[in-house]
């Protein structure tokens, strides 16, 4: 699905990205935000936002979103582990 959106002038100059980048930003800002908010699991999240693993980590690093890893996610990644 895609989705188009008009956005004020005045919203884009404080924004302060470059017109060829404003889509590829928004789709990262979008999913670091749905991350971090519950709504999209980090690999629905780094999907959405067209980055590698490492730079979606990165991203959340660098505005402060912790990983969301519990105790459950590590028993599936030991048995994970364990199957191969």
């Amino acid at each position: 699905m895609k989705i188009t959106m008009e956005l004020p002038d005045d919203v884009l100059n404080i924004l302060n990205i470059p017109k060829d980048k404003l889509s590829s930003e928004l789709k990262i800002q979008l999913a670091l935000f749905l991350y971090e908010k519950g709504k999209l699991s980090f690999g629905k999240a780094r999907e959405l936002s067209g980055l590698t693993v490492w730079e979606f980590m990165e991203k959340l690093s660098e505005n402060k979103i912790p990983l969301k890893y519990d105790v459950k996610d590590l028993k599936e990644d030991l048995e994970t582990i364990e199957e191969l």
